[in-house]
């Protein structure tokens, strides 16, 4: 496996990249435990022509500051004040571009996610959705900001990759508020996927 390098992250393609990044694995290391998951959905936000961004028709607030970063970098932000979901910031500087990861599969450090969640690996909610893949991997606002490329939060390449057919592409969770581009198939996951948040059913 290899960790990838900052110039992968600098791709302007958000949508390629969070197709792309299925498959790859997610580590951090906090408090001397690494964890890891393999990152099995994620949601592609566009920057400021996306009704569904933080950085819509360029908006620029201490929160969403880190978007506006080159990408290779976290953007971890609170949900209703009490989940952490992680993004990773992607594009070029001022293209405020980032790939939200929505679930993982439980990959290293199995005990340690456990703890966290106080459930068994073999639930499926331990790592299903942002929240609890945050949760699960130790990921709060401490890691906002960091480097992707460096020793606390990172990603590999296992080498996995899929075929289209294997991966669905349907609308984004949550985003009613973003008019037409409520419905855009930015979401991303591995067919079959135990993980994956909340499948379409067909």
């Amino acid at each position: 496996m290899k960790k990838l390098e900052a110039s992968y992250y600098q791709n302007p393609d958000v949508e390629f990249l969070a197709r792309d990044l299925l498959g790859k694995i997610l580590f951090t290391q906090k408090d001397g435990e690494e964890t890891a998951g393999i990152i099995v959905e994620t949601e592609a936000y566009l920057g400021i022509e996306d009704q569904a961004s933080h950085a819509f028709g360029g908006r620029r607030t201490p929160r969403t500051e880190p978007m506006y970063r080159q990408g290779g970098i976290a953007y971890v932000y609170l949900c209703y004040g009490i989940h952490h979901l992680f993004n990773i910031v992607v594009s070029g500087e001022d293209e405020p571009s980032c790939v939200l990861v929505r679930a993982v599969e439980p990959f290293a450090g199995q005990e340690t996610i456990e703890a966290r969640r106080q459930m068994p690996v073999s639930k499926i909610t331990i790592t299903s959705g942002p929240a609890s893949t945050a949760k699960a991997l130790g990921i709060d606002l401490a890691f906002n900001r960091k480097d992707l490329t460096g020793d606390e939060i990172w990603i590999e390449d296992a080498g996995v990759r899929y075929r289209p057919d294997e991966i669905a592409a349907v609308p984004r969770i949550g985003v009613a508020y973003a008019r037409e581009d409520a419905v855009l198939p930015l979401r991303f996951y591995i067919k079959n996927n135990r993980y994956v948040s909340k499948p379409q059913r067909t």
